[in-house]
């Protein structure tokens, strides 16, 4: 038996809750500050309280609802909800250690599929032994190259629509395309995570010189307004959207 074994009850939220948590709150505390990658420093903001700014800039980029369903939502706001989730094809742009990869490979049955996308292998290192110790390393499908070509060389090989999952979490810059190439992957009912969409909160003022910053809040505008997806963004570590594919 594999050395971590994982109960279909205990995977039902974490191909989600565990890939945004492990990407906000562990990349936004545990790691030194981004700026070794590129990125930005884990968003510690408190944003429960009313006023603050990076709460009304989720409220504003997330919620698509009626005026009546506001109104209801001021008055109570359920504390939790969750979602049952079969998959075995997914796609993880942005690997480094390799810990969000190996959270999504415990997840997927014996035949199921993780293309793991990085340009750098030296951090993937680092995980890979402990992939294989899991049991889970023949799930996990490794392509060291960017990772625009891997998602035209999925959709060349007519892999569109077959996919469960996708993550984002590589350059941001590239963003939006990573965005609509996944879409084109992701089957009905599919899942497209997008970290970092706060982005310490630079999303409130962007500097027209910071490219990475623009991309983000571009995307984040794009998506409230993309009747393709319903979305929901969660104040959790750097902030994480999930579209889900209608």
């Amino acid at each position: 038996m594999p050395l971590f074994s994982v109960p279909k009850e205990v995977a039902v939220g974490t191909a989600m809750l565990g890939v945004a948590f492990a990407t906000g709150m562990l990349a936004g505390k545990r790691r030194p500050p981004a700026r070794t990658r590129g990125g930005g420093e884990g968003c510690t903001l408190p944003l429960s309280p009313p006023g603050n700014p990076l709460w009304q800039y989720i409220l504003d980029h997330s919620l698509r609802e009626h005026p009546i369903l506001k109104k209801l939502r001021l008055v109570f706001i359920p504390e939790r909800s969750s979602v049952v989730l079969l998959m075995t094809l997914m796609i993880s742009l942005g690997v480094f250690t390799g810990y969000n990869t190996l959270n999504m490979a415990l997840v997927l049955p014996d035949n199921g599929r993780v293309i793991a996308c990085d340009i750098n292998e030296d951090y993937v290192k680092i995980g890979k032994p402990l992939w294989k110790e899991a049991g889970v390393e023949h799930k996990i499908d490794l392509r060291i190259k960017p990772a625009i070509q891997t998602l035209d060389e999925l959709l060349a090989s007519g892999e569109a629509e077959t996919f469960d999952f996708a993550f984002i979490d590589a350059d941001k810059e590239s963003y939006n395309e990573y965005y609509e190439k996944c879409l084109r992957l992701i089957k009905k009912g599919g899942i497209i995570a997008i970290d970092n969409v706060l982005w310490s909160g630079r999303v409130l003022k962007p500097r027209k010189d910071d490219l990475a910053t623009q991309s983000i809040h571009h995307l984040n505008e794009k998506l409230h307004r993309d009747a393709r997806v319903n979305i929901s963004m969660l104040p959790m570590g750097d902030g994480v959207t999930l579209a889900f594919k209608l």
